[in-house]
């Protein structure tokens, strides 16, 4: 094995700090020099991996037939319950309807450009037929190759393909009588040399059995195991274990590095017969949206049934994804963050290597069919060769309406470019279609340098029943002055995806050069917990540093 040369990621103590700030948990996350030192990720392919946008995630295995937790439900068990979930639950696994070519063509129409699928979760159970464990797909009724199956569907329609691997294998810890723990030294493979074995045994028949794997997802301890990945096939990517992959949540931020979320569908990764709570696909598409704005992949998952079928509230969603990644997936493929993620509803992606952007409505309110609508883009100048439409539409015709021509108009103006565009494409009979509208921008240029500001993590004083918060501006960008305050909001028991609580201001003041700020808050609730952010008052527009959370005690 070749020794890896440490390489660190530009600015990647920044990346995280950002990431944790957007309220992912530090638990999920390794230390920065952790997953930077030593990575063999190949900055082209990282370049590459960017441009894909946009990626399937599949959590299947023998426990889908409960509907529990993925894995997890063995942790905290009894010996009896870890005995029958490995002897009983392979004996029933028959998933008759498993067609990975239905999987495919639904992906590939939803615009999917790469699948991870989990060749091994934490409970050890393998969808391979491997020669390390009787715990695989083998010891079922099914007997076949599920990771071949999926991989060759999924190529044969042009997905790149990947996988999911877990260092922590219950079955091992099961069956060399440790006790079944994640995150702890004394069940991670480097104190395990019998799992260290194990898995990079499972790993290099992953790697030499089934072709290409592009992305490579290693959820645990990565030491000792990414490097194979990496020596046998140097054009792999390593997802989780060399770059950010936060789960659940997007970044506050704009990350100018490779970076994954991984997002449900609901609120379970493996199919959930009950008790389930879903995401509308306005929702997903939003979120995708965001994520592609601030620079990252989305990895959005399904958990297919346990006979073979996706679930038809799964399928559902990703055919409104399909729809709208039809009129629109040229704002998500190989596309970068523009100057500012977003003004307002507004959400802003750039063409990589060109002066093309891509101002998304993202709006609340539905922009309804036939109606015109009037923007002013203040992060944007149009140049003489500029052109704006509307993705989708010829901006030429309106249904019925041969009287109206709905040519999108624009003028520069000092200070702002000002555009005003029709909606011309009946998608729905009812002509009700609620997802976002893209406008096109070619040959422009970015109207300011913004500054930038950091949010530093608040802090509660008992003493003084007050919060202090804390931010780093750290560039003025173009302008010689500019006004900084903070934002909060109470977001006590709401989802990390989903913020509804109005944003509450406090004093704003002005600043001519950069620095750290500090104020006091009070008036915050007992047992209440708050985002706060940072927010710079340009000439231009507002801008604002991560969210970071605050629990009142």
């Amino acid at each position: 094995m070749r020794t890896p040369k440490p390489r660190v990621i530009p600015s990647f103590r920044r990346v995280l700090l950002v990431l944790l700030s957007a309220g992912s948990l530090a638990a999920t996350l390794p230390a920065a020099e952790d997953i930077t030192v030593g990575s063999l990720n190949q900055p082209e392919r990282l370049e590459w991996f960017r441009d894909l946008g946009f990626g399937l995630f599949i959590h299947w295995s023998v426990d889908s037939q409960l509907g529990s937790v993925i894995s997890h439900s063995m942790v905290g068990a009894s010996h009896d319950y870890n005995r029958r979930f490995i002897e009983e639950l392979p004996r029933t696994f028959n998933p008759r309807k498993f067609h990975p070519e239905d999987w495919a063509a639904l992906a590939k129409l939803a615009g999917i450009r790469y699948v991870v699928l989990t060749a091994k979760h934490h409970s050890g159970f393998c969808l391979w037929p491997t020669d390390t464990t009787p715990f695989s797909v083998k010891a079922t009724p099914f007997k076949r190759d599920i990771v071949r199956e999926v991989l060759e569907a999924f190529r044969a329609q042009g997905i790149q393909p990947g996988l999911y691997f877990s260092p922590d294998d219950f079955w091992w810890l099961h069956t060399n009588g440790k006790t079944l723990q994640r995150h702890t030294a004394d069940v991670a493979p480097a104190s395990n040399p019998g799992l260290m074995a194990h898995d990079q045994a499972q790993i290099r028949e992953l790697y030499t059995r089934y072709g290409n794997i592009d992305v490579f997802f290693i959820d645990g301890p990565h030491a000792g195991l990414r490097e194979l990945a990496w020596q046998l096939q140097p054009d792999t990517i390593v997802t989780r274990g060399a770059i950010v992959t936060p789960e659940q949540v997007i970044p506050g931020l704009p990350v100018n590095a490779a970076w994954e979320s991984c997002l449900t569908m609901g609120t379970q990764w493996q199919y959930k017969p009950t008790n389930e709570s879903y995401k509308s696909g306005g929702q997903l598409i939003s979120l995708l949206i965001e994520t592609r704005a601030k620079g990252g992949n989305l990895l959005l998952n399904v958990g297919p049934k346990p006979d073979g079928e996706i679930p038809i509230e799964q399928e559902e969603r990703l055919r409104e994804i399909a729809l709208w990644m039809f009129i629109n997936q040229e704002c998500i493929y190989n596309v970068r963050p523009w100057v500012i993620t977003n003004e307002g509803d507004v959400w802003f992606t750039r063409q990589r290597g060109a002066n093309t952007v891509y101002a998304i409505v993202k709006s609340q309110e539905r922009w309804p069919y036939g109606e015109w609508r009037d923007f002013t883009l203040k992060s944007i100048r149009a140049t003489e060769r500029t052109e704006v439409s509307v993705l989708g539409q010829n901006d030429q015709v309106l249904e019925y309406r041969p009287e109206v021509t709905p040519k999108t108009i624009w003028k520069q103006e000092p200070g702002a470019l000002q555009v005003r565009a029709l909606r011309a494409q009946r998608i729905y009979n009812n002509r009700q279609w609620p997802n976002p509208v893209v406008l096109k921008l070619t040959h422009v240029e970015p109207a300011f340098v913004p500054p930038r500001i950091e949010t530093l993590r608040p802090t509660w004083e008992a003493a003084t029943g007050t919060a202090l918060l804390s931010a780093s501006l750290q560039d003025l960008g173009d302008s010689a002055s500019l006004e900084v305050g903070f934002e909060y909001r109470d977001t006590t028991g709401l989802d990390l995806t989903e913020r509804h609580g109005s944003w509450q201001a406090t004093p704003f003041t002005a600043k001519a050069a950069a620095g750290e700020i500090t104020q006091r808050l009070g008036r915050l609730r007992s047992g209440h917990t708050y985002d706060i952010r940072a927010v710079i008052r340009h000439p231009l527009l507002m801008l604002y540093g991560a969210e970071m959370p605050l629990r009142i005690p």
